[in-house]
């Protein structure tokens, strides 16, 4: 899910007020007649309780990163027919899970893990952190699927940074409803009955930074555990002196280089090889060199990072007693028939506060404790919750609600470049027709120029068994992400790249390494903190 559908929960710019989904897209002009043109950027960033990349004097737009290839097929009605049936409920991206067996059963039970493989080489949370760093980077705000666009005139509601800025909005000052009153260097943090919760309005909306990180109950527990990890760093700078100015500047400044730092030396080796991080952090970077300024490309954007889709599992262990009678909570990643009338659905879309809508980590990321869960290998088959879509989870609210079907006319919209001319380019081993025998039948040379998704998820399955991106789309993640990070002053890696981290990790030693445990940890929501 790593850059999942957008999503509609937002905050009202004039109060900072939580809005229910609905007055939400409302207030932004989306709809199903809506255009890049109906969106003004700064009532955009407005909502969103964060500055838009214009008001920030960045560049709006997204680019390209392979500007000369031509785009994998030409726009028509067949070739639309053909995208949309590729990605159609049981057909052949399907995983075709069987979902009334239950959440427990698809979890544990490897025989309805055939045909959509675990990965054992990552946890359940790597997921997680591909769609939050997704939400930090990039907000396609109105481009129209399967309608030809250019790139450069849509707008990114997203600095092109790794900076945080899903968390931060625009700072204190200028989003102060995201802050405490009595402590400007504070983010506000709630309660859902046991443990740590968003902020929240009467109607559930939430009072943070960017919505769509409360897509999933797991991504909500992630911002919530953010915001928990940025308070924590106040108190560790201020020891028993109090506060002092520039007590939130200090602060971001330690939480950003420790998340980057997360992102390049645990996130990164896991879903491109540490091989390839090595290369372009000595070697530099081949193919992502843009011009006029820092942009998100479409390929990245629409295509490769779009990975961690094939990642996201049917069904999760929330955590390990949250249930009234002291039980696990599990449930479907998504399951619009659990949704009707009910406060406290049973499967773990967002928006909605319970006492047993917390995570439990331990589920998500290695604590010594034995309890990980597995990720989805990267592979051309993904989790069958994922094609029928909670409406709640697409800011847009248009068809179709199936999540690769809209990933895959993205591609029309931005004419991406298909996976094997990208290949031919890099000079890495090029996939066949031979390799895409399911896309032949429908007689538009799909199989010799694929899309570029399908290209980057079949490449994974075929020459890393799943475990890891292919040579391609690990190419195109890697050299974005560390682009981003070489191209901002501010990053570690530019402003002090002999830095390490100086926070200490789960095991309470300062070692110069950080993971995402050690965030979780420092931020007091690990298994030993909640006593489970």
């Amino acid at each position: 899910m790593s850059a999942g559908p957008n999503h509609d929960v937002g905050e009202d710019s004039t109060g900072g007020c939580p809005m229910n989904r609905r007055r939400f897209l409302q207030t932004l002009g989306f709809g199903a007649a809506a255009s890049a043109a109906t969106l003004a950027p700064a009532n955009v960033g407005a909502a969103l309780g964060a500055t838009t990349t214009a008001q920030r004097g960045l560049p709006t737009g997204f680019g390209r990163m392979f500007p000369n290839l031509p785009t994998f097929a030409t726009a028509s009605p067949a070739l639309t027919a053909a995208l949309l049936d590729m990605g159609k409920p049981g057909g052949i991206l399907d995983a075709k899970d069987d979902l009334s067996a239950g959440p427990v059963a698809l979890l544990i039970d490897p025989a309805l893990n055939v045909n959509n493989r675990n990965n054992p080489t990552q946890t359940a949370g790597t997921t997680f952190v591909g769609q939050f760093l997704a939400h930090d980077v990039t907000f396609d705000i109105g481009s129209k699927l399967d309608l030809p666009s250019d790139p450069a005139l849509a707008t990114n509601g997203r600095t092109p940074q790794v900076d945080l800025e899903s968390l931060y909005g625009a700072g204190p000052m200028l989003s102060s409803h995201l802050y405490l009153s009595t402590d400007r260097a504070k983010f506000k943090v709630e309660s859902g009955g046991l443990f740590e919760d968003l902020p929240r309005g009467s109607d559930m909306g939430t009072i943070i930074a960017d919505p769509r990180n409360d897509e999933n109950v797991v991504l909500s527990g992630m911002q919530a555990a953010f915001l928990k990890f940025h308070n924590n760093i106040v108190d560790h700078l201020r020891g028993k002196k109090g506060p002092r100015p520039g007590d939130f500047e200090a602060a971001r400044r330690l939480a950003t280089r420790h998340y980057q730092w997360m992102l390049v030396h645990e996130y990164l080796p896991q879903i491109v090889g540490q091989a390839l991080v090595d290369d372009i952090l000595v070697n530099g970077r081949r193919f992502y060199r843009p011009k006029g300024g820092t942009t998100i490309p479409v390929e990245f954007q629409s295509a490769a990072f779009r990975f961690g889709h094939s990642q996201v599992r049917p069904s999760y262990r929330a955590n390990m007693a949250g249930n009234a009678d002291g039980t696990p909570l599990f449930g479907l990643i998504f399951d619009p028939d659990n949704n009707q009338g009910s406060d406290d659905p049973d499967d773990f879309v967002g928006g909605f506060r319970g006492a047993r809508r917390f995570i439990g980590w331990q589920t998500f990321f290695d604590f010594g404790d034995g309890e990980v869960k597995p990720n989805k290998r990267i592979d051309t088959k993904l989790s069958t919750p994922l094609f029928n879509l909670p409406p709640s989870t697409i800011a847009t609210r248009d068809l179709p609600v199936v999540l690769p079907q809209r990933t895959l006319l993205r591609h029309v919209t931005w004419s991406i470049p298909s996976g094997q001319d990208i290949a031919d380019v890099m000079g890495v081993p090029v996939l066949g027709a031979a390799d895409f025998p399911e896309l032949a039948g429908y007689g538009l040379g799909l199989e010799s120029r694929t899309p570029l998704f399908y290209y980057v998820l079949k490449e994974a399955e075929v020459m890393q068994d799943g475990l890891r991106l292919g040579p391609v789309g690990g190419r195109i993640v890697a050299e974005v992400l560390l682009g981003l990070l070489s191209m901002d002053d501010s990053s570690y890696l530019n402003a002090r790249p002999r830095w390490r981290p100086t926070l200490p990790t789960r095991t309470g030693a300062v070692t110069g390494d950080f993971k995402m445990a050690d965030i979780l940890t420092f931020a007091g929501v690990d298994p030993t903190s909640r006593g489970q």
